[in-house]
């Protein structure tokens, strides 16, 4: 059975203050996705998708995607500001591209088998890719069976944080079969002196959140029929005019949950040990090197990838 990895690359970094998707961070200089692709290469993966900017290629070729066509099938998909659904044009201004859901449309000629979904600056754990290839043949038998399913890994909101700035996070709720059951996208999340959560995106003094809530890292499986809902939700969130149309974004939560309540989309969360973390500001960076450096230093890793 064929499985992709489907890697969103194309993020401009602008609260990190660079490409962070490329950023040497490992403690041998190895780029953050270098650690999923090993880890999902190890699960079983044999695919991989980038989804990049064009001005990116060649610096991805050389960085990694050439090393890693050794091991597995490798293709790119150019995410651009602008490359649309036929009949939508930017506006003159914006520069950046419209989120995640425009990342996996972009990848949509180039799969046609059960995939997962993963930023490129997160570092997600081994056995959240074990789960998630187990999670892959079950969607390809529902889709062969007609059913609408799909699946993600779900983290700790405490775990997922940054003392560095605030972050922006899928906040899940699940039923007692461990069904996801609504995804809400949450956009100011800061860590306060108190010690407590707060969403501070409406209010100064922040709403506080539970530390155990379980929020979405987009670590997501779907079979490739889900790309005929990610193409009509871009569409019908191009046309909306109610959003800064130089700001806006697209994002795979709030698909995933318009899908659960219009179309009976069916997600399993799938119950992991992995550990997450990342880099959204710069300053992040100290911090994931040394837990990248434990990780080789006790043979999760071999001392250089």
């Amino acid at each position: 059975m064929k499985t992709t990895l489907l890697i969103m690359a194309a993020g401009l970094g602008s609260r990190y203050g660079g490409n962070k998707q490329i950023d040497r961070i490992g403690p041998n200089g190895e780029i953050l996705m270098e650690y999923s692709i090993h880890d999902a290469v190890e699960a079983g993966f044999n695919k991989v998708v980038f989804v990049i900017r064009k001005s990116m290629a060649d610096t991805f070729r050389e960085m990694i995607g050439d090393k890693i066509a050794k091991k597995v099938e490798v293709h790119y998909a150019f995410q651009e500001y602008d490359t649309l659904p036929a009949g939508f044009v930017p506006p003159a201004d914006r520069k950046k591209p419209y989120g995640t859901v425009h990342a996996v449309v972009c990848a949509k000629a180039l799969i046609q088998e059960p995939f997962a979904v993963i930023n490129a600056d997160d570092y997600y754990g081994k056995d959240a890719f074990v789960a998630m290839a187990a999670s892959l043949k079950r969607l390809q038998e529902a889709e062969s069976k007609g059913e609408n399913r799909a699946s993600m890994v779900a983290y700790y909101l405490k775990n997922t944080i940054s003392k560095n700035g605030h972050v922006t996070r899928g906040i899940c709720s699940t039923d007692a079969e461990g069904h996801l059951v609504k995804v809400v996208e949450t956009y100011s999340i800061l860590p306060f002196p108190d010690g407590t959560i707060r969403d501070i995106n409406d209010d100064p003094n922040g709403v506080i959140l539970d530390p155990e809530a379980l929020v979405s890292m987009n670590l997501w499986g779907f079979a490739p029929s889900f790309f005929v809902a990610g193409e009509q939700y871009l569409a019908d969130f191009l046309k909306d005019n109610s959003a800064d149309p130089l700001k806006k974004e697209c994002l795979l939560p709030a698909l995933v949950d318009h899908e659960m309540h219009t179309h009976g989309l069916q997600v399993e969360v799938l119950s992991t040990h992995a550990v997450w973390f990342g880099v959204t500001y710069k300053e992040d960076k100290e911090y994931v090197t040394a837990e990248l450096k434990k990780l080789h230093d006790n043979g999760s890793y071999p001392p250089a990838l």
